[in-house]
């Protein structure tokens, strides 16, 4: 009933937001006196944050037409690479870039939202690098017919993944990312590629802001997932898709529990964002409040995730520590992380970072004993909070730099 309750609420406030939209539009309307009083800017400002604020959402796009590199301006061409019913692989890509430009696959989070949440991380690094991403899909819209989709299947994509790009590579290196939730396992399929002698194993392994071992700095993402037994997660957060979707029947972690949960995090500071949007919007600052519909925009475009992907996430890396402890299992076979000899490593940390602790991701360091110490390298970024590290002016001129001039050293 979880999901059916959702729905209903959201055809209510769908009709809600767009009755606030006309409302919005009449008190700012010159034909009509309304606009002309003190209390029509007022009005119409707070309607339109209640508008944009239970607007429905679907799945965003990138929208990256084009990317500045030096004093010119390149045209972006975007392409679906390879198609798998769980997510596709996508191709960013420029003609300003030399044919042994590197090749980076982004390995989005499947986390609750869509992988245009990195649309500033692409950007940036499609300034010198062929860039791929994994557009993972919303699992309320995959049929059930297509199967489960586990953290074992999440290792396959990736490694299949690598191997496609290193296909199109023609000699270039090929590099991987990863951007938190999959540091996990983007460095566990490194480590099963290394082992195999794969050569597709990316050049290096750049892991941002991940839970390699949480027990390093908890945060209260972490201490939620100590508190209480996995059962109760299966018994309260998971639901069954309604059958207005091509899912229908699949058992998924709702994006709109995930959303709620990131919300109540930081409610005051979401809260005082919508009001100084507001104040914004009733001073005539259009560019300023635009900046925070932006942020919102996406932040509340979310997506569903499999049952099975995220109750063996909770379990294996936040509960048991799998990797860090040597434990974690693939397709029945131990993931050795001694196994890491060719992929450097670079783990990039921030300050401030509320979700993955100081510790968690540089913890991948020192989990490969057999990697020289010259193929690693560790970024604290001061001042950065946990989205800081991979959007932003931080970002762009300040941890991005450091990650191609890694990749460089050891393309």
């Amino acid at each position: 009933m979880l999901y059916q309750f959702h729905e209903l609420q959201k055809s209510w406030l769908s009709g809600a937001s767009a009755l606030a939209s006309i409302g919005a539009e009449m008190f700012t309307n010159p034909a009509l006196p309304m606009g002309y009083t003190g209390i029509g800017p007022v009005a119409a400002s707070a309607l339109e944050v209640f508008a944009h604020a239970t607007a429905p959402r679907g799945k965003p796009e990138f929208g990256i037409d084009n990317v500045t590199v030096g004093a010119t301006q390149q045209p972006v061409t975007e392409a679906v690479v390879l198609n798998k019913p769980f997510g596709d692989l996508r191709r960013f890509s420029h003609p300003g870039l030399a044919d042994d430009a590197p090749r980076l696959l982004i390995v989005a989070p499947m986390s609750g939202h869509y992988a245009t949440l990195l649309r500033g991380t692409v950007e940036r690094m499609l300034e010198n690098s062929v860039v791929y991403i994994t557009d993972w899909a919303d699992a309320k819209r995959v049929p059930l017919s297509e199967g489960r989709f586990d953290l074992d299947d999440y290792i396959d994509y990736v490694i299949d993944f690598l191997d496609h790009i290193h296909g199109e590579a023609d000699g270039a290196g090929v590099h991987a990312m990863a951007v938190c939730q999959p540091s996990v396992p983007v460095f566990a399929a490194t480590a099963i590629m290394n082992a195999n002698n794969h050569p597709a194993a990316p050049k290096t392994l750049t892991m941002m802001g991940g839970p390699i071992d949480t027990r390093k700095s908890p945060t209260s993402v972490n201490d939620l997932a100590m508190d209480r037994p996995i059962e109760w997660f299966r018994q309260s957060v998971i639901a069954t898709v309604p059958v207005q979707y091509h899912g229908a029947g699949r058992k998924v972690y709702p994006g709109f529990l995930q959303l709620a949960g990131f919300m109540s995090m930081n409610l005051g500071n979401h809260l005082m964002s919508h009001y100084e949007m507001f104040k914004h919007l009733t001073v005539g600052e259009q560019e300023e409040a635009q900046a925070t519909k932006d942020f919102y925009e996406e932040y509340r475009s979310v997506c569903d995730m499999t049952a099975e992907f995220y109750l063996q996430t909770v379990e294996e890396v936040f509960q048991k520590h799998s990797l860090p402890s040597g434990t974690l299992t693939h397709r029945g076979e131990k993931v050795d992380l001694g196994t890491v000899t060719s992929t450097a490593l670079l783990a990039v940390e921030g300050e401030r970072d509320d979700i993955s602790g100081i510790g968690q991701t540089r913890a991948a360091l020192e989990l490969t004993p057999n990697l020289p110490e010259k193929k690693k390298r560790y970024y604290l970024v001061e001042g950065a909070g946990h989205y800081g590290i991979f959007n932003g002016s931080r970002w762009r001129t300040k941890i991005a730099p450091v990650v191609e001039e890694f990749m460089a050293a050891h393309g």
